[in-house]
């Protein structure tokens, strides 16, 4: 059995780490809120302006399809693979970093996978096996739609060059603070909607059905790729904090079985202390 003192330092190293946890968690519970309110408020509007979207590319002839719903052979695939810049967030960086390495290995296989990171940790270990053609960590330094539309308007030019034949979007979805389930969505080409669906619906276009189609498009696309980020910022926020409410519990429990250890070794000494003086002086009087 450890001495006392280790034990108290044991117990000390222990309450220190428990504070820091416990301090973490309630940083992302205010940071949070914040973010979760965000993509609360955004999803109903990027989600309708995408079915928007497609169900209008869905009723436009080839010919005048746009650029960024051309369907090519694919050869060449793009993974946007969105993470977060720092860890201490269980499992939140790891499971896209599976879902990306899983679609090259597995959905993509035999074609040339690239990756776009979105986020510092997915390009440390992703670099490792994959070509990284941009890596855009500093956009969570200024989370704002501008700086992400950069980063859409540098995709869509990849695709239309040809550069990449499908551009994949792999991200955390935000359900709730204990929640994220792994997203995969297709950036380019558009998807128009399967089926009748809405595609028929009795509009009346002013100006013309491809021109407004052509304006929505790139609107379309960067709202989607913020919608993307903005989940997965909220992700990463609910990820730490449960994963720092879980640690916490893991070190208080550690430190109650630091101290009943500790009060064991203590009380243990006290009795061999005593059994020592009864002891001698029993040898006196005999």
């Amino acid at each position: 059995m450890a001495n006392l003192k280790e034990i108290r330092n044991r117990i000390s190293s222990v309450s220190s780490t428990m504070q820091i946890t416990s301090a973490m968690k309630m940083v992302s519970a205010a940071k949070l809120k914040k973010a979760q309110d965000a993509i609360t408020a955004m999803r109903p509007y990027a989600n309708k302006l995408t079915e928007l979207l497609q169900s209008l590319s869905a009723t436009l002839d080839a010919d005048s399809g746009s650029k960024f719903s051309a369907e090519r052979d694919v050869n060449k695939v793009l993974i946007v693979a969105i993470t977060s810049n720092k860890g201490l967030c269980g499992a939140f960086n790891s499971n896209i970093i599976k879902e990306a390495t899983r679609l090259s290995h597995e959905e993509y296989a035999g074609k040339q996978v690239s990756i776009a990171a979105i986020g510092k940790k997915g390009n440390d270990i992703l670099s490792k096996s994959f070509d990284i053609i941009s890596n855009d960590s500093a956009v969570f330094d200024d989370l704002t739609f501008d700086n992400v539309s950069k980063i859409a308007e540098s995709l869509m030019e990849r695709f239309v060059e040809g550069e990449f034949d499908k551009i994949i979007l792999v991200y955390n979805r935000f359900k709730n603070a204990g929640t994220q389930i792994v997203m995969t969505e297709q950036f380019l080409p558009i998807v128009p909607i399967e089926g009748e669906g809405n595609a028929h619906a009795d509009y009346i276009f002013e100006p013309s059905k491809i021109e407004i189609v052509e304006q929505l498009i790139p609107k379309s696309l960067k709202t989607q790729l913020f919608k993307g980020v903005r989940d997965s910022f909220a992700s990463e926020h609910g990820a730490r904090m449960t994963a720092m409410h879980k640690a916490t519990d893991n070190a208080t429990e550690l430190r109650d079985q630091l101290k009943l250890t500790y009060n064991k070794a203590r009380q243990a000494a006290i009795t061999n202390e005593i059994l020592e003086i009864v002891g001698g002086a029993e040898a006196l009087n005999n």
